[in-house]
C-alpha cells in the first residue's frame, strides 16, 4: 500500500493545529490553541443581506461558472484599499482571487518551486506555510526571529551562502508570535534581498487589526518588483468564505493562473459576490474598528492574566495587533508535557514545535487571544499558569 503514495506526500505531516483541535472539542476545555476570529463579531446580517441582494439581483449569474482570477470589482476594491491605505499602486490585473492565503501559498509553491529548491522562512514561522511548501520537497533555512523582525544579517548570510529562490515572512503581528517587524527591519530587508535574486512573500493576513501604535508600511513599499504580496478576508470579515488574494508582476501571475486552473478553475463565485455586495453596501472600515477594539481588550486581559499567574521566569511576547502571543518556558522545560498537564486542567494551547522548519521550540507555545472573551481568558489563563508550576514543581 506504501508504494501508492507519491514521493511528495510521504514526509508531510498532518497539520498539528487541527489535530489539536479535535482533542480540544470537549466543551469543558478552554481553548487557545485555535487562531480562530471571534464569531460574535461576525457581520451575520450584512452578510445575510448581501446573499439575498446577489441572488435577487442576478442569481443566474452568480450561480455560473465564472473566471479563474476572480470577481473584477472585488479585485478592484483590494487594488483601491491598498492605494488610499498603503499608498502602493497595485493593477487589479495583478490580483488573483484565492481560497484563502492558504491556496495562496500552494499556488507560489506549484508555480515557483521544483524539489530540492530552497527557501527562506521565519524562525518560528507559519505552520501553514511550512506544511504548503514542504509538499513540494523545499529545503527550508530557518532565519531567527527578533523582537524587532528577522535578523537581517543572518538573512543576508543565508541569501549569500544558498541559492534561495523565496523568503517567506509575516512582517505584521506574526503567526505564531506576534511580533512586528520595525519599519528600519522592513527597509533593511529590501535592501538586503534587492542584491539578490529571491522574492519576499508577504503574508499579510493580520495587517488590519491593529490596535496599539501606528501602521507601519509595507515591505512591498520598499521592494515593489521582488515582493509577491498575500492577503485575507477572513481575519475582517468571515473565514467562511475561505476568499483571500496574491498580487504579484504579470509575468508571475500568468502561471499562477495557469496552476489555479489545473487546481479548482476558479474561487467560489458566489462567495465572491457576495462578499463584495457586501462590501459595497457596509463601512468595513467601521466594522473593523469594532474588531480591533474587542481584541484589543482581550489581548490586555490575557497579558494582565499571565502577569498574574504564570511564574516570573516565563517570558512573553506582547503584541500590537492580530491574534496571537508568544510564551516562552525556562530552558529544559517542555511545551508539549505542559499540554498533557493542561488537557486535564481543562485548557488547551499550541505548543512550539510544530513552528520550526528545522526542529527546536520544544520550551515554546502559541496562545490565541481573540476567540475568547475575557472572562475565558482569565479563567484559562489562571488554569494555564496552575498548569506550568505543577510541572515546574516536577522538576524542581
Amino acid at each position: 500500500m506504501e508504494n501508492i503514495f507519491a514521493d511528495r506526500i510521504s514526509d508531510v505531516p498532518r497539520s498539528f493545529i487541527r489535530e489539536i483541535l479535535k482533542v480540544t472539542a470537549d466543551p469543558d476545555i478552554i481553548s487557545f490553541a485555535g487562531g480562530l476570529p471571534n464569531r460574535d463579531y461576525f457581520p451575520v446580517k450584512e452578510i445575510k443581506e448581501a446573499c439575498v441582494k446577489v441572488l435577487d439581483s442576478d442569481g443566474k449569474t452568480a450561480l455560473q461558472y465564472s473566471t479563474s482570477e476572480g470577481y473584477p470589482p472585488l479585485r478592484k476594491f483590494i487594488a483601491d484599499r491598498y492605494r488610499e491605505r498603503q499608498g502602493i499602486d497595485i493593477d487589479p490585473d495583478e490580483i488573483i482571487i484565492t481560497n484563502g492565503s492558504q491556496q495562496g501559498l500552494d499556488l507560489i509553491g506549484k508555480t515557483l518551486l521544483n524539489e530540492g529548491d530552497h527557501i527562506g522562512i521565519e524562525n518560528p514561522g507559519y505552520l501553514g506555510a511550512i506544511q504548503a511548501f514542504a509538499i513540494y520537497k523545499s529545503v527550508f533555512h530557518p532565519v531567527t526571529l527578533r523582537e524587532d523582525g528577522i535578523d537581517v544579517d543572518e538573512l543576508g548570510a543565508t541569501l549569500k551562502s544558498y541559492p534561495v529562490k523565496v523568503f517567506y515572512g509575516v512582517p505584521n503581528f506574526q503567526n505564531p508570535t506576534g511580533t512586528t517587524y520595525s519599519d528600519e527591519t522592513r527597509k533593511a530587508i529590501a535592501g538586503v534581498m534587492g542584491r539578490h535574486s529571491a522574492f519576499f512573500i508577504e503574508d499579510n493576513p493580520y495587517g488590519e487589526l491593529r490596535f496599539i501604535g501606528p501602521d507601519i508600511p509595507l515591505v512591498r513599499r520598499y521592494l515593489p518588483d521582488k515582493t509577491i504580496l498575500l492577503g485575507s478576508f477572513s481575519k475582517i470579515a468571515a473565514p467562511s468564505f475561505r476568499l483571500g488574494w496574491i498580487c504579484v508582476s504579470r509575468k508571475i501571475m500568468d502561471k499562477i493562473i495557469i496552476a489555479k486552473q489545473a487546481s479548482d478553475l476558479h474561487t467560489n463565485y458566489l462567495s465572491q459576490r457576495i462578499l463584495s455586495q457586501y462590501l459595497e453596501d457596509n463601512d468595513i472600515d467601521r466594522h473593523i474598528a469594532v474588531i480591533r477594539e474587542a481584541y484589543g481588550r482581550q489581548r490586555n486581559a490575557m497579558v494582565r492574566m499571565i502577569r498574574e499567574h504564570f511564574p516570573e521566569e516565563v517570558r512573553c511576547t506582547e503584541p500590537e495587533g492580530g491574534m496571537f502571543l508568544w510564551i516562552t518556558l525556562p530552558p529544559g522545560l517542555s511545551s508539549m508535557e505542559l499540554f498533557e498537564i493542561a488537557i486535564r486542567e481543562k485548557v488547551a494551547f499550541v505548543p512550539g514545535i510544530p513552528f520550526y522548519a528545522c526542529g527546536g521550540g520544544e520550551n515554546s507555545m502559541r496562545l490565541n487571544f481573540s476567540n475568547s472573551d475575557e472572562g475565558l481568558i482569565e479563567e484559562g489563563i489562571r488554569r494555564l499558569g496552575l498548569s506550568i508550576r505543577k510541572m515546574m514543581g516536577r522538576r524542581s
